[in-house]
């Protein structure tokens, strides 16, 4: 472990603690992308676009569609308020997340190894290991049920063949970083360009979508709607997220000087707040679909993705429709296996010091998705894997505080973030995240436990 001590010692004469003598985040991609020198404002920041789109990658997985699709077609637009605040939220978060890796050059599972007691540091990596499963569950269900939608294989088989994803990470990450970061852009354009269509297509009420957008107090006291709304939160704000982010910003060679920082965080800031625009979009239009196609057509009963596949083109009166939407769901689930492998690999070694190659590594985390999936899908059929692609957000939204609390303590703190802390405004928005997100959590396991 770490010596804290010593960390403690050259914060104080520093005012921010450094990793050089500690192993640097994703080692094979750090500091790899050049800042052009000397070139217009937004040429540099075109050299920091990239990790944010690949961070939101995570907030519109296969996860997401489940909690969307069953929030729409039970509850018209009303949820659209929860991923409103989800999504601003996760933009704050994930800033922060940002800037804990370039003000100190550690990422999140780092910062928490060098800081934090053994058993402390156990109990968390632990805990983003069991999110880091959920989230394959939700990858290998979304990808199989894709290529069933697409390619009539059985659930079963295309689960199998979701562990096939390692390799095509190895390839890109071969190409080189950018090579990667662009084939995420590619899929994420596909998928925004998908619902758009849709949208389109469904001419959804705009009075509705802008009362949806307004916050209800029945989300709160209706427990079916609780419970979706959870999932949302928990399939919106991704505790992995914030350790890749963390490490993701460090492959940019920018000055590792104050003003280079600032600059730094200020690019990538930008760069993960728009991509996250993205992904309001995106969700707000899985969502707002299932409300005008389910909705008030007799199909509230629709959270699953094949139903709601077979539904959709009929229903919005577009032969193309459903195409659009397994292509989508397939770009989704192929996106987020790349994310998953990157978060995973930080992780292991942030907490554990532990190397493993990123295809080993990523066979191992899904395999133990595929079980479960396989073992769900014999015995229940399609129906089952819906139920589990919910549950499975449900188990990341508990595991969101484990990740959270670590972050906003870390870039409260003058001592280790230096002249780069955030403020004191800032850090009271960011508590208060935190707050609700275990309120919420506790509201939960309260509901599930006493109901």
């Amino acid at each position: 472990m770490i010596n804290r001590q010593d960390l403690n010692n050259r914060s104080r004469l520093g005012g921010v603690f450094s990793a050089a003598n500690d192993a640097i985040s994703l080692p094979e991609a750090h500091s790899s992308v050049r800042i052009p020198e000397s070139a217009s404002k937004f040429r540099r920041f075109l050299a920091f676009v990239g990790p944010g789109y690949m961070v939101s990658v995570g907030y519109m997985d296969p996860g997401n569609w489940a909690t969307d699709l069953a929030g729409g077609a039970q509850f018209g637009f009303t949820l659209l308020a929860v991923i409103l605040i989800s999504n601003l939220m996760a933009v704050l978060l994930q800033s922060l997340a940002a800037r804990l890796g370039i003000a100190t050059g550690y990422d999140l599972a780092q910062a928490c190894r060098a800081y934090f007691p053994r058993g402390v540091n156990l109990v968390l990596w632990l805990a983003c290991e069991i999110a880091i499963i959920a989230c394959d569950l939700a990858e290998v269900i979304g990808t199989a049920i894709a290529l069933q939608l697409l390619f009539n294989i059985p659930l079963v088989l295309g689960a199998c063949l979701s562990a096939l994803d390692a390799f095509l990470l190895l390839l890109l990450m071969r190409l080189g970083f950018r090579w990667l970061e662009a084939f995420v852009i590619a899929l994420l354009g596909i998928i925004a360009a998908c619902f758009a269509i849709q949208i389109v297509a469904a001419e959804p009420s705009v009075r509705g979508i802008l009362e949806g957008f307004i916050p209800s107090p029945v989300i709160l006291t209706n427990s079916d709607m609780l419970y979706i709304a959870i999932g949302i939160v928990g399939a919106t704000v991704m505790p992995h997220n914030l350790y890749l982010h963390s490490a993701l910003v460090q492959t940019r060679n920018y000055e590792r000087t104050l003003d280079g920082k600032r600059e730094a965080i200020a690019w990538s800031t930008l760069d993960s707040t728009i991509a996250l625009t993205l992904a309001l979009f995106v969700n707000a239009a899985i969502l707002i679909v299932a409300a005008s196609a389910f909705h008030g057509t007799g199909h509230q009963d629709v959270a699953d993705i094949s139903q709601a596949y077979t539904l959709i083109s009929p229903l919005l009166g577009l032969g193309i429709a459903s195409t659009l939407f397994a292509v989508a769901l397939l770009a989704a689930g192929t996106n987020s296996t790349v994310t998953g492998t990157l978060a995973g690999q930080i992780i292991m070694e942030g907490f554990l010091h532990l190397r493993m190659t990123p295809w080993a590594r990523r066979l191992l985390t899904r395999g133990l998705a595929i079980v479960p999936v396989v073992f769900v899908t014999l015995l229940y059929g399609a129906k089952g894997t819906g139920t589990l692609l919910v549950f499975s957000q449900i188990i990341l939204s508990l595991q969101l505080p484990f990740a959270v609390i670590p972050l906003v303590w870390f870039v409260s703190s003058r001592q280790k973030m230096g002249k780069l802390v955030i403020s004191r405004m800032t850090s009271a928005i960011a508590w208060g995240v935190a707050g609700l997100i275990l309120i919420l959590n506790f509201k939960l396991l309260y509901d599930t436990l006493v109901g």
